[in-house]
Parts: C-alpha cells; structure tokens; sequence
C-alpha cells in the first residue's frame, strides 16, 4: 500500500475523549523514548506529522492522524502513550495506564497494534507486561523492533531472533525499522495493507 496522505486528528487524555468513528484504527504503542513518534513520521513520510523528542515521557495523550482520507484504504493511526516513564508521579502513571487499558480492551475499531521494542536490548518487564495484556486479550499486533541502525547488520537478525525467542513469537512478527537508515517501512506497510483487507473482507460477508 501507499500512505497518500496524513493528518493530525485530536488528542485524548481520558477515554471519554476519544474517537468515535467507523474508520479502522492501528495503533502504536510502546515503551517512552522507544521511537513511537519517529516511527509514524517515518511511515506517513512526513517529519514533523507526531512530535518527537529527546525526553521520554512525552507522548501522554493519545493522538489520533487520519491516513490516506477518502481513499478505500483509509484508516486512523493511534499513537498511544508510553509507558515505564520513571519520572512522573504515581498518579501520572496510573492515568497513563488507565487510558491505555481502556482503549485496548474497548475501541471496537481497533484492528491491529504495531507493538514498539528497542533492537538493541532484550525486552523490559514493561514490555512483557504489556505482550502478556496483548496476547491474553486477543489483540492482533506485530512486533516492530525499532532503532535498527543502532545495530551492525550482522547483528539485526540475531537480535530479532532474541527478541522472539524472549516474547516466544515466530521470528516473522518482528520487523526490525530505523527511521534514520530508512528502512522497514515496506513490511509494515504490507502488513498494514493485509490488516485493512481483512477488514474489508470481514465487512462484506
């Protein structure tokens, strides 16, 4: 598929604000500082589409971007908040986790998660925590690990292959992306283009 165009939609800071739409949704999610707003600039091929930065912790909303408007292959991309952000108070992290429980387990348009991880390191108990969530609740989703240049060549197989073996997954739901070498971007997206026909598959019967 084809990423025509994007859009910034609205922010929500509490489940009650979130979309109601019959548009499919993907989500991002992923540990803080894990590359979740690089990753979607790199993928809607727009740099400044989801703010980035250097600090974790950032992305406390989720923030909603319509992709490809009016095309028969439209959807909504959810950047979700991320979590295990040490410096924030309880109650900031307990909000953070509300919010992301809620849309996982209620957003009937959810179709499918891109589920963040750093290549360079095998995954945090955070991020077992949130596979275990994925996993148990039926949430169809494909590991991206991100960073990918932050490793030889040589190395990236191996690291998916440990990043698999860790979350006990095949090693082809692991697609290892680097926003910066530009790399990636063609597997999520036909893994994107597979999901949405699937929904459409699923609506005509």
């Amino acid at each position: 598929m084809v990423i025509k165009n994007a859009s910034y939609i609205k922010g929500a800071a509490k489940y009650e604000q979130c979309i109601v739409s019959d548009t499919p949704q993907i989500a991002v999610v992923g540990k803080s500082n894990v590359g979740k707003s690089s990753f979607i600039n790199y993928l809607v091929n727009d740099g400044k589409l989801a703010r980035t930065s250097k600090l974790p912790g950032r992305t406390r909303l989720i923030n909603y971007f319509l992709i490809n408007d009016g095309a028969a292959d439209e959807f909504i991309l959810a950047d979700l908040p991320g979590y295990g952000f040490a410096k924030v108070s309880d109650a900031e992290k307990l909000k953070w986790a509300d919010l992301l429980e809620n849309y996982l387990a209620k957003e009937p348009r959810l179709k499918h998660v891109f589920f963040l991880v750093d290549i360079r390191h095998d995954p945090t108990r955070d991020d077992v925590t949130m596979y275990n969530y994925l996993f148990k609740n039926n949430v169809p989703f494909t590991i991206a690990a991100t960073k990918s240049d932050k490793v030889s060549k040589s190395q990236v197989k191996n690291r998916l292959r440990s990043i698999a073996n860790f979350l006990h997954v095949g090693e082809s739901n692991v697609l290892a992306v680097s926003s910066l070498n530009k790399t990636g971007k063609e597997a999520v997206l036909e893994r994107i283009e597979k999901v949405l026909q699937s929904c459409s598959d699923n609506e005509q019967l």
